[in-house]
């Protein structure tokens, strides 16, 4: 256990997501006694490996695994209750209490059946028009939030008045299933079996919905709370609080690949507004990403490989870091490590320090390539554009590195990585002007090297 003064740590993936934060967030939990998701819903996963046994989480914070450690799900995150009771569940089928140390914010946003109705209604239309799609997870994020954001989005806290709950429930259901028959043409697309239940005849029907809500209000109710009072109660009483970015700083909605996308802001600052806390007390930043890049879904990519290829870098990548989507299911688009990326990310986020997650996954690989920067319109740019159109025009300059034979997995010195690692390492340090704090070389909670303690930096 570190000990220290009263130090909160911020958590954010530097890329386009998956780069690994679950299994940080478990192993800062050592040093934190409090763990807070403040951003995105379901459509998020994070993956722990403990003792060697596997568990996926969405909605409940990483910290859970750690007895005694409270997790807050703050007011930034749009909540689907069912999907969070079918994750407490499975926690508690694994041997894990805890429905005593989880608090919910009263003023989450609930995402409903209608929002992933919606959600798959606009893809599927998109693709029926010939559109691109979007690539979102079809699980009502963005539709839950546009609620929040028009002032008419039904509230964790609604849940405790079932006649209020009634009246704004069926004015959302008139205008949602407005949009879905109208605008959309529901009624000739495939919904699927979890909406089914639901639905007839492309519209959401009023009873099912509300019968579910005020079975999950009677369990949701004793883990309602005020997260922003309690935690800077915590703060203020002396403890160390985690603050668990989801999705990645390049998924985010104002700073990322825009429209390719996720609906809510992942970068380092929203952690005050999502959980109701003083940007003062976000004292360290520590930015996650992969030793290479990946991607899920559609939008630009400007160090993509061909990683469906059997013999190609990308297809190294791709198996041997079992690139396959936590919460989709989807692979995972797979290319070189991004440095100009990364400086973007450095600069909205404020990166304190990195972590290097995967090492191990470039372990026999002969030659590496590193992208320095970018080649725009017949201009150097060494850091990333905003905004899709641009980026989908760049192509990525690149410097040469040898690789290395040696296995990196489960190496836990820096000294005893091999050379070529390290100079990797190094330059990476110096292409995006960030040091690297911490690497992670397999996907164990003790497979970590660790530089310098984010609860310890100054």
């Amino acid at each position: 256990m570190i000990t220290a003064k009263t130090r909160n740590v911020v958590v954010v993936g530097a890329q386009w997501g998956d780069e690994g934060k679950g299994k940080l967030v478990d192993w800062l939990t050592e040093s934190a006694q409090g763990v807070v998701r403040f951003q995105g819903g379901h459509n998020a996963g994070h993956t722990l490996v403990i003792n060697g046994v596997r568990t996926a989480l969405h909605l409940v914070p990483s910290g859970i695994m750690r007895s005694g450690v409270k997790c807050y799900i703050g007011n930034g995150v749009v909540l689907s209750a069912a999907k969070l009771f079918e994750e407490i569940e499975a926690l508690e089928k694994a041997g894990v209490e805890l429905r005593s140390r989880l608090r919910v914010s009263e003023a989450c946003p609930l995402i409903l059946p209608f929002h992933a109705a919606l959600d798959v209604a606009r893809e599927a239309a998109r693709k029926k028009g010939g559109q691109a799609i979007i690539g979102t997870t079809g699980r009502g994020i963005g539709p839950a939030y546009e609620d929040k954001i028009a002032r008419r989005a039904l509230r964790v806290q609604d849940l405790k008045y079932p006649e209020r709950f009634a009246g704004k429930l069926h004015e959302l259901l008139d205008l949602h299933n407005h949009v879905l028959v109208t605008y959309l043409g529901s009624a000739a697309f495939d919904f699927g079996p979890t909406l089914a239940p639901y639905m007839a005849a492309g519209k959401v029907l009023f009873e099912p919905v509300f019968e579910e809500a005020m079975r999950h209000a009677k369990l949701l109710k004793p883990m309602m709370a005020d997260v922003s009072r309690e935690l800077n109660e915590a703060h203020f009483k002396g403890a160390n609080l985690l603050f668990e970015g989801a999705q990645g700083t390049l998924l985010d909605v104002d700073h990322g690949t825009y429209p390719y996308v996720t609906s809510s802001n992942c970068v380092a600052g929203n952690a005050a507004a999502g959980a109701g806390v003083g940007p003062g007390l976000l004292h360290y930043i520590l930015g996650i990403t992969k030793a290479y890049c990946t991607r899920v879904g559609g939008g630009p990519f400007p160090t993509e490989l061909q990683w469906e290829v059997p013999g190609t870098p990308g297809y190294h990548m791709s198996t041997v870091g079992f690139e396959t989507g936590v919460t989709t299911g989807r692979s995972r688009r797979c290319g070189w490590f991004d440095g100009a990326l990364l400086k973007r990310s450095a600069q909205v986020n404020g990166l304190s320090g990195l972590c290097i997650t995967k090492l191990d996954v470039l372990d026999g690989l002969k030659e590496l390539k590193l992208c320095t920067g970018y080649q725009l319109d017949g201009q150097l740019t060494e850091i990333l554009p905003m905004g899709a159109d641009d980026i989908e025009r760049c192509t990525a300059v690149y410097e040469t590195m040898a690789g290395w034979s040696e296995s990196t997995v489960g190496v836990t010195q820096f000294d005893k990585l091999p050379t070529n690692a390290r100079l990797y390492l190094q330059r990476i340090e110096q292409v995006t002007g960030v040091p690297i704090h911490m690497v992670s070389t397999g996907p164990d909670r003790e497979q970590t090297i660790v530089l310098r303690h984010p609860y310890l930096a100054d």
